[in-house]
């Protein structure tokens, strides 16, 4: 069975860093894109980055110039660098491939 797995998520202050993880199972990453979601609380999922493999990414204007994507396809995991964060930031983060999402992982950005 196909799995994704977020992790990294957490409390984190303004202005500063996280780093998400997706490892993936049964799924051969190197063939398939990467999409971000996230989903703020009171608020519908909303699809902020994609990473097809060797390809340039995109990313929502909500997120371009802060966050950036990656992958290892050695590892089956895919990255999600987050900087700059602020308050508008937090919620549940996720990581889909194909017709597959993780959990979720959530972050929160708060003094």
């Amino acid at each position: 069975q196909v799995q994704l797995v977020e992790s990294g998520g957490g409390l984190v202050q303004p202005g500063e860093s996280l780093r998400l993880s997706c490892v993936v199972t049964r799924l051969l990453l190197r063939n398939y894109a990467v999409t971000w979601y996230r989903q703020a609380p009171g608020y519908s999922r909303t699809l902020i980055a994609k990473n097809p493999d060797n390809e340039t990414p995109w990313y929502s204007d909500s997120v371009k110039g802060r966050f950036t994507v990656s992958r290892d396809n050695d590892k089956n995991i895919a990255y999600l660098q987050m900087s700059s964060v602020d308050a508008d930031d937090t919620a549940d983060y996720f990581c889909c491939s194909q017709a597959y999402c993780g959990q979720g992982t959530r972050v929160t950005v708060s003094t």
